[in-house]
């Protein structure tokens, strides 16, 4: 076990959890020898690359404590893309401040960032022990069951839903149709979650789903809305920020690339899947009208709806990446394991994670393609709980004659 510093950063879109994983390194690299200082990268690799450090070793205790329920990125992120040339700064700066344990919590693309700089190092000869720390509110990493800040993120996304949809049920003589659109570039787990606000009541939403593993096809979705219409005079759609086209074109009409080569969606990519179903409803179907809710980072960013073990396991990751690290382990990503809805904790190797997206299995996704099955339900609600109920006046359906 070498003795040296740590350092810590955090990347890419932050999670109702992702502090609660910096708070769990912060706590187990205070209580290590091997440890004499705990350094945190201000915005990420990109920050780190101008020496913008800060010590967090000379944090409060009660401080850090805090952190596991503090929204947002508490060291300050990057969507930053290593370069080649890249790599011996980074290198020069792990021997200036004699760093020997490096951690990154992000998503795959930030997976890649460790993978990339404690190979690098490791072939230079330089004693580096790098652990990722996942975190995506896409729920889309490989080699874990599930990602901290998911559970969070898929409570707002299901209340949210059950929200919207309680109010256009009770609007429906007004708007006949509601669109939803949640996160999610290549992956659909975040847009489903949206069927957890369904309830033993057939009416209630979301009636239609939208997600990126699923091809959109015009003429088969407007005759699933008409078919919905029909029974309950009015339609809720959840759709994700990827959805395609069958040729593979955005449904958002997009454009834009990020610097890892991805589309921009959304309201920043110039384009989004939620206006762009309102806009083919509308079209389709004279003389209605609709809502449509885009939440962008709103999920990412809810810590009031977190989930309470959503936050324990983040922070346990945190703390159980130390522990690896300084038992030798380098090169892997920490990802949790389940078994019989029991979560424990395991090692990927990184070279498995980086990159890649974790798309949902087809037994998640009904044949029609609008809905999830039961078996993806039973995947997701012993990570999210219970949700709160609300009630209905039973005779609004029988108005009182005379």
């Amino acid at each position: 076990m070498i003795k040296g510093n740590a350092i810590i950063g955090q990347s890419g879109g932050p999670t109702s959890a992702i502090n609660a994983s910096l708070a769990g390194v912060i706590t187990e690299c205070m209580k290590k020898k091997s440890i004499n200082k705990i350094y945190g990268m201000q915005y990420a690799i990109e920050g780190f690359m101008k020496k913008q450090l800060v010590d967090l070793s000379k944090e409060s205790p009660s401080t850090i404590k805090k952190l596991v329920g503090t929204p947002g990125s508490a060291l300050g992120s990057c969507r930053y893309k290593v370069q080649d040339e890249d790599f011996p700064k980074i290198l020069k700066i792990f021997k200036l401040y004699d760093i020997r344990y490096f951690f990154l919590i992000g998503g795959n693309d930030t997976m890649d960032t460790v993978h990339r700089v404690e190979k690098y190092c490791r072939d230079k000869g330089y004693e580096l022990y790098g652990v990722g720390i996942p975190k995506t509110v896409d729920n889309d990493l490989y080699g874990t069951d599930h990602t901290p800040g998911y559970a969070s993120a898929a409570r707002f996304t299901a209340l949210s839903v059950r929200h919207a949809g309680i109010l256009a049920r009770d609007m429906k003589k007004v708007d006949q149709f509601v669109v939803y659109q949640s996160i999610g570039r290549d992956a659909g787990w975040l847009t489903a979650s949206a069927a957890l606000a369904k309830t033993k009541d057939p009416e209630s939403a979301p009636h239609i789903l939208l997600l990126p593993e699923i091809r959109f096809e015009k003429k088969k979705f407007l005759a699933k809305v008409k078919s919905v219409y029909k029974k309950y005079g009015w339609v809720s759609i959840a759709c994700g920020e990827g959805v395609l086209y069958k040729d593979g074109t955005p449904l958002s009409a997009s454009k834009k690339k990020d610097k890892f080569g991805n589309t921009e969606l959304g309201a920043m990519g110039g384009g989004s899947v939620a206006l762009t179903v309102h806009s083919i409803i509308t079209e389709a179907f004279d003389g209605w009208r609709g809502e449509f809710q885009i939440t962008e980072s709103l999920p990412m960013s809810a810590a009031d709806r977190a989930v309470d073990s959503d936050l324990k396991m983040a922070f346990k990751l945190g703390v159980e990446a130390v522990k690896a690290a300084l038992n030798g382990v380098t090169g892997k990503m920490v990802s949790i394991k389940r078994k019989k809805d029991k979560f424990d904790i395991g090692l990927v190797d990184l070279s498995d994670v980086a990159v890649k997206a974790k798309p949902m299995p087809k037994n998640y996704i009904t044949k029609d393609g609008f809905f999830v099955t039961k078996a993806f339900l039973n995947y997701l609600k012993p990570l999210v709980g219970e949700l709160p109920e609300y009630v209905r006046l039973k005779n609004t359906m029988a108005p009182v004659k005379k």
